[in-house]
């Protein structure tokens, strides 16, 4: 299928595009499955007490086990003994699997969305940045001029090595590449921008 492309200046063109990633099939049952895991996987677990057995210190009894007239107690390492080890409290990352992504799912969430974006006319395809933009107020312009404020902009290497340093202090805004985007992105900002170069790289993964 074709598709518009958009230069700095306004003109329209239009670029041909894989038809599976920009008006593919629209599955939410599997773009919720996919949130969920990426979602569950970001929480950090970094709380972490020591178990009974992980307490370094004397194992000897501390008292006989019998005819004190108090509980029997092996050692100090105990949960009811201050410095002692903690009873079922938080162990940490190791004790959480993460939930697995497969690689197929994650590329049709990805077209999926994209897809979802392109039908609601919330998808925009500029032609590469040949020239560098130093300067945050000229890339704020160009964000102004395309209505593209709320927005996940994907580039190629080139481009984002030239407005990188512009846009990056630009609220509501993230700029990324093609490598280092996720469903869980698009999901959060309400429009999508892309550079034609970064297209092409992305279906080199769908071909």
């Amino acid at each position: 299928m074709k598709i518009e492309k958009i230069n700095l200046d306004g003109k329209k063109d239009s670029i041909e595009v894989l038809d599976k990633i920009f008006s593919g099939k629209i599955n939410k049952k599997l773009v919720d499955t996919i949130l969920y895991k990426t979602n569950g996987n970001y929480k950090g677990r970094h709380a972490k007490t020591k178990q009974k057995n992980e307490i370094i210190g004397s194992t000897s009894k501390i008292y006989a086990q019998k005819g004190t007239g108090g509980a029997r107690h092996a050692s100090r390492k105990a949960p009811i003994f201050v410095g002692g080890g903690v009873a079922h409290g938080p162990k940490g990352q190791s004790a959480y699997k993460k939930r697995k992504l497969n690689k197929g799912e994650k590329r049709l969430s990805i077209s999926s969305l994209i897809s979802e974006k392109n039908k609601l006319k919330n998808l925009v395809i500029f032609s590469d940045f040949k020239i560098e933009i130093k300067k945050t107020k000229e890339m704020y312009k160009i964000i102004n001029k395309f209505e593209i404020r709320n927005s996940l902009i994907i580039l190629d290497k080139l481009s984002k090595d030239k407005i990188y340093k512009s846009v990056r202090n630009i609220p509501n805004v993230k700029i990324t590449d093609v490598n280092h985007f996720s469903a869980f992105d698009i999901i959060k900002f309400k429009k999508i921008v892309f550079t034609e170069s970064a297209v092409k790289e992305l279906e080199k993964r769908y071909i």
